[in-house]
């Protein structure tokens, strides 16, 4: 995966963890993408070392009784290709934290 092949879906999961969205559940809330969508997307970023990841310590999940979360973080290489998209996609630049996509109504 290369700038040149982020789709807007990649981009926008990128986008949303440069901004702050930690892990997979925030980045499904901050993009509107379902987690089919979210998930795969951030295993690609992650084998192309366009992010990192790391998990959750344990005992933090079981205090909250829920299971440890997979944290991710941008990398440098993950920097340029989210500005090589943004000039791709300029409907990422006008967009600030708000979900890109709303789901249709039946």
């Amino acid at each position: 995966m290369s700038s040149s092949t982020l789709s807007y879906a990649a981009a926008a999961v990128l986008q949303s963890i440069a901004r702050g969205y930690r892990h997979g559940f925030d980045v499904s809330r901050a993009t509107g993408l379902p987690s089919g969508t979210v998930y795969p997307a951030l295993r690609r970023l992650e084998s192309a070392r366009l992010v990192t990841s790391s998990w959750e310590d344990q005992k933090i999940a079981r205090k909250d009784q829920r299971p440890p979360r997979k944290y991710y973080e941008i990398t440098a290489r993950g920097e340029e290709a989210l500005a090589a998209a943004i000039a791709r996609y300029r409907l990422l630049e006008h967009v600030e934290g708000r979900p890109r996509w709303r789901p249709a109504k039946p």
